[in-house]
């Protein structure tokens, strides 16, 4: 059996020496262009998990929170889906609420926690309570019994 010549094994000048690598410019890096993000909505049992887009903001990550909570059919279902009507906030202990308009990468994390805005009056709509004059007035009643 003959050995391999010299030529054909590789060579080291020195211990676990690394290829170059091509440098990248100083004011470039990289970002992400997608984000997986967690929200967990208020009295919910687990986070919905969202894949958003790194320019998309506070505001676009409510909308669709609330859209796949809708869509997932999770309970207890939402009062309402309106997105004004939803703060978003790092945790259930902070007490303020992110801006509507800063960008999801710039948050510095990917927790978040959702919940329903004091009561103001364009979230709480009229119809969402059974008229008194309907043909079974009892039924307001239903939801205290579940």
């Amino acid at each position: 059996m003959t050995s391999a010549s010299p030529g054909h094994r590789r060579k080291f000048s020195g211990p676990g020496r690394i290829a170059p690598t091509p440098h990248l410019p100083s004011d470039s890096y990289l970002r992400p262009s997608k984000l997986l993000l967690n929200v967990t909505v208020e009295n919910c049992a687990g986070a919905v998990q969202v894949v958003m887009s790194a320019e998309d903001t506070v505001a676009d990550l409510i909308k669709a929170a609330l859209a796949f909570y809708q869509k997932e059919k999770r309970r207890p279902f939402l009062k309402t889906t309106d997105a004004n009507c939803y703060d978003l906030h790092y945790s259930s202990f902070t007490l303020e609420s992110l801006k509507a308009d800063d960008e999801l990468l710039n948050l510095g994390s990917r927790n978040f926690f959702l919940c329903f805005k004091p009561a103001t009056s364009s979230c709480f709509q009229k119809h969402d309570i059974m008229p008194s004059d309907s043909a079974f007035p009892w039924m307001l009643f239903v939801p205290l019994m579940l």
